[in-house]
């Protein structure tokens, strides 16, 4: 039923396209702004950490980890992580992803509810999206349909996780750049710079939410219940 089906190509390359250009975007942005050092000289850890006093957040852990682009906020130990090209660099591109960063610890103490619904998923995504191609291709070699629709249902677990993380993403974004402003971190100028690599960074969640649901499509088209065909 699926093997070598260019109808796939069809469905997933303009989500595969878009997010080739998302990534090849973030990366060229970040590195535009990585050149541009903020006129108060504040490091991207120093402006996370400023973030999060302003909203009354404590008891969170700021360090440096390896790698580009790997910065993430971790809830179960309440640790920021920030790659080295954030955590002690001046750059407009460094302020901007650390408050972002900080805009996700920030949502973590006040419970926003997306992100409470974020985390609560990924156990359950991890699993079923680690079971779904082999639940496929173990229904294809048997000719048992059930097992194709099984691994389907749980592809879809990745696809309502994806759809989840765009809120998280945006909200996280949007509390960086107003606070940026407001706390004085960057000047109304300079955090159009710091925008623009957010705005860039989101473009790869947006991505990858299409990818799934478009693979998603694909897969309940050719099991006829989006009015395919299972031959």
């Amino acid at each position: 039923m699926l093997f070598f089906d260019p109808m796939y190509l069809l469905f997933s390359a303009p989500g595969f396209l878009l997010a080739t250009l998302a990534t090849i975007l973030t990366k060229s942005t970040f590195a535009k702004y990585s050149q541009v050092a903020s006129s108060k000289k504040i490091t991207g850890a120093q402006a996370a950490r400023e973030m999060l006093q302003r909203h009354g957040v404590h008891g969170v852990n700021i360090e440096p980890t390896h790698g580009q682009l790997t910065d993430h906020y971790d809830p179960t130990t309440k640790t920021l992580r920030l790659s080295q090209d954030v955590y002690g660099s001046y750059s407009l591109s460094a302020v901007g992803i650390a408050c972002h960063e900080a805009g996700h610890a920030i949502q973590h103490a006040h419970k926003y509810a997306a992100l409470s619904l974020r985390s609560a998923l990924v156990p359950a995504t991890n699993l079923s999206t680690g079971l779904a191609f082999p639940a496929m291709m173990l229904g294809m070699f048997l000719s048992i349909e059930m097992f194709v629709l099984f691994g389907v249902v749980l592809f879809s677990m990745g696809v309502v996780f994806a759809l989840v993380t765009l809120p998280v993403e945006w909200d996280a974004s949007h509390r960086a750049k107003s606070a940026m402003v407001e706390a004085g971190l960057l000047s109304e100028q300079e955090q159009t710079g710091a925008s623009a690599v957010l705005n860039a960074a989101f473009l790869t969640y947006l991505a990858a939410a299409l990818t799934n649901i478009l693979i998603l499509v694909y897969y309940l088209f050719r099991l006829g219940i989006l009015g395919g065909s299972d031959d």
